[in-house]
């Protein structure tokens, strides 16, 4: 394999060096995963590293070998470093200058001076030691963002093997590099860009794994966790994306106001989580007879709204009156109760490109007040007159199932 070794340097200093500035830029778009920086360093200082190395004969050793060393350690325990803060650690300063330290202490001791067998063994395993301690950050389990760490381990201790190979314990392996200079340069080549393999995995996983968690929380701030549909709050998001929507292609829509009938006396009389199931079965029956292009939300307590998209005023009515009929339907018995639920629907159709939510429930509203005074379990279109104000559901003497009827 003829391949300059010079050339090799440079690739790698190219290499390294915009390795780093990609995962410091990485950084300063998200500036919450201070790991990245670490790493981007790390990448930075092997650049300079190596480009000490590659000028070795043209400054003093002292530069060039001694200080080309320190450096390099000094990036794989900022990478440790790096790791830690990842698994929710904390940077150990100490740690950080303890490699290059050791190593230019023991060095210049007579034994490891003489032997460049010693010293290279002496700086393949601290790279290890540091790589190995990547692991162990790993193996702890701290970093519960990534989707499996096993990987990250994997390619971390291949990294720390693959160093020991610059050792002398290559010489007892069949296929050890015969040109001692370029085995040494091509196996950091491999080992640094094992490292970043598995840096990038960690920091994909990482970032996929914040954003399903961040989707999470948002889908759930929007949803009733008792129905299962959307909230207040995610009704109103969804309305605004209509309401952009009609404003770019105007068509006709119906918003339903819907109001469980003395839903209080239900809760009095069968309990708590008979009125519970009351409101899942009115959820579930909602979404089964509403489209999938309409959705249905959850206002509070017993009030339900539904927007019904690209819909005239006929297809709207059979709608809310199988809703309304399949409801009562499906709460003739529950859990062994005869509840006979029922629900009054206030309805208003929209043909306006401003489709305003809140006016249209305003109106909806009034229409919801009629069906309520003509005797519940009902369904009224809005008219043009103002609403009156709405009377406070007083719960009859009379049983349920007679009431309702």
């Amino acid at each position: 394999m003829n391949l300059d070794v010079n050339t090799l340097f440079l690739v790698t200093i190219y290499v390294e060096a915009i390795l780093g500035l990609l995962l410091l830029f990485a950084w300063v778009q998200n500036s919450e995963i201070h790991a990245v920086a670490w790493w981007g360093a790390a990448h930075l200082l092997r650049a300079g590293s190596i480009t000490l190395f590659g000028m070795y004969g043209q400054l003093p050793d002292v530069f060039t070998i001694d200080l080309a060393n320190a450096i390099l350690l000094t990036s794989f325990a900022v990478t440790w470093t790096g790791a830690r803060i990842f698994d929710g650690g904390r940077p150990a300063p100490v740690g950080i200058v303890a490699g290059a330290a050791l190593w230019l202490f023991l060095s210049h001791t007579p034994l490891v001076e003489d032997s460049l067998n010693f010293r290279a063994l002496l700086s393949a395993g601290i790279i290890a030691a540091y790589t190995w301690l990547a692991v162990a950050e790993f193996w702890r389990g701290r970093a519960e963002q990534l989707v499996s760490r096993l990987p990250a381990i994997f390619m971390l201790f291949a990294h720390g093997c693959l160093f020991l190979l610059r050792t002398p314990l290559s010489a007892f392996l069949p296929w050890s590099p015969t040109n001692q200079v370029f085995g040494s340069v091509w196996l950091t080549v491999l080992s640094s860009e094992a490292l970043l393999f598995t840096i990038s995995i960690a920091f994909i996983m990482l970032a996929m794994a914040k954003e399903r968690a961040e989707q999470s929380h948002k889908t759930a701030a929007l949803v009733d966790s008792l129905t299962g549909l959307v909230n207040r709050r995610g009704f109103f998001q969804e309305s605004a994306r209509v309401a952009r929507r009609q404003a770019e292609h105007p068509q006709l829509a119906a918003v339903l106001l819907v109001d469980l009938d003395n839903f209080k006396s239900i809760n009095d009389r069968f309990g708590h989580a008979v009125g519970d199931k009351v409101l899942q079965i009115f959820a579930e029956t909602a979404t089964q007879t509403v489209r999938t292009s309409d959705f249905v939300g959850r206002l509070g307590g017993e009030e339900f709204a539904a927007v019904l998209h690209n819909v005239g005023r006929e297809r709207a009515l059979v709608i809310a009156e199988r809703l309304r009929s399949a409801f009562a339907e499906a709460t003739s018995m529950v859990d062994g109760c005869a509840v006979g639920a029922t629900a009054s629907v206030g309805m208003v159709l929209s043909d306006c490109p401003e489709f305003d939510v809140q006016e249209l429930l305003v109106q909806a509203d009034k229409a919801l007040y009629e069906a309520k005074e003509r005797g519940r379990n009902r369904v009224e279109v809005a008219s043009s007159e103002p609403p009156p104000p709405r009377a406070t559901e007083a719960a009859p003497a009379a049983p349920l199932a007679q009431s309702a009827a």
